[in-house]
């Protein structure tokens, strides 16, 4: 067997992969991150054809005809659709091996999944890494990648807290010796943000929004804590009229429009602090809370969540790629850290 495993080795690269609601990022060992493409595939409905994957399909999101449609096989960072996850799991794997010489690449791959999910849930991600053609699917969960891409010290006795902001959890986690201490996680994040733009949109000013213009305004312009009342377009379709309309809509319009998930947010940090043993509250007040994925961008989040806790925070450098960094980091040291990874008596 180890013979057998050694000569998949020759043909395969090793691969970390966060695979996320919004966005799937590929890890190779000893190259570092090779992909960063949405979580989008593109059907065909009639034939059941997938047309496009990641930045292909994304680019046709809202301009195809009826019959094709971009969907995401992953809702709330977790498989909804198994087999179109698949075919998006084997196309990533084959574009990693372009270049090498390898008609069939079975790697080794190291899976980020939220922190919580159902066994049933986990062996679906595992199912369909391995036939999407890996040789082995080792599991990690989300925070503790996390915690892992932004070198926190998680192995020693000591407390570090992690926020994890994706597009469609939020996870939230203390992390002592390796484990999961105290948690809670939401299915509130990046996108419920968005659907709240959009609901603003409809219910104050009759404008149907796409998905993503309302992520274009939340960035530009969103913030979790109202400082100056900058403006944007917001273009749409009016659902009075059903002509395209544009509105100007300023920054404490979309404040307005996001505090419910920041607040159901920050309030689940204050309530995982709450459960944590007091010794470890003495560690994380020392170093600090760490923000993470792609929410941690928003404005003033930081602000608010040292507001609230009374406990500083510092946003990781490169948050979007803290996860895929922390299963990329777990692969180059496979012996130290397979104490971190699920089920890995089978390492």
């Amino acid at each position: 067997m180890q013979i057998l495993d050694r000569f998949w080795g020759i043909f395969s690269h090793d691969i970390g992969i966060d695979l996320g609601t919004a966005n799937t990022l590929v890890y190779v060992r000893d190259k570092g991150i090779v992909i960063n493409e949405p979580s989008v595939v593109a059907i065909n409905q009639k034939s059941k054809q997938i047309l496009a994957i990641g930045n292909d399909a994304r680019k046709m999101v809202g301009r195809t005809p009826s019959h094709i449609v971009a969907i995401r096989p992953l809702v709330d960072g977790v498989i909804s659709d198994f087999e179109v996850t698949e075919q998006m799991l084997k196309y990533f794997i084959d574009k990693v091996h372009r270049e090498k010489f390898s008609l069939f690449p079975r790697p080794r791959i190291v899976i980020g999944i939220p922190y919580g999910v159902t066994e049933v849930e986990r062996r679906a991600v595992e199912e369909a890494a391995l036939n999407a053609g890996a040789r082995q699917v080792f599991l990690i969960e989300e925070p503790v990648a996390a915690a892992i891409g932004a070198r926190l010290p998680i192995q020693e006795a000591s407390g570090n807290m992690i926020v994890d902001i994706g597009g469609g959890t939020t996870e939230v986690a203390v992390i002592s010796l390796g484990g999961i201490v105290a948690s809670r996680s939401l299915r509130i994040a990046g996108d419920e943000m968005n659907q709240d733009i959009i609901a603003f949109a409809r219910d104050k000013m009759n404008l149907l929004l796409g998905e993503r213009t309302a992520e274009e305004i939340k960035f530009t312009i969103g913030s979790a804590i109202f400082k100056e009342n900058t403006e944007m377009p917001m273009r749409g379709r009016d659902l009075v009229t059903g002509l395209p309309k544009e509105i100007i809509v300023n920054a404490e319009q979309v404040n307005l429009a996001l505090k419910k998930s920041v607040t159901q947010i920050v309030e689940a940090i204050r309530v995982t602090i709450e459960e944590t043993p007091p010794e470890l509250v003495a560690d994380i007040m020392e170093k600090g809370i760490v923000l993470c994925g792609g929410g941690a961008l928003l404005k003033g989040l930081d602000q608010l969540i040292l507001e609230t806790t009374k406990t500083r925070v510092h946003i990781a450098n490169d948050p979007l790629t803290s996860v895929v960094r922390g299963t990329g980091l777990v692969l180059e040291d496979l012996e130290t850290l397979k104490g971190v990874l699920l089920g890995n008596e089978k390492i």
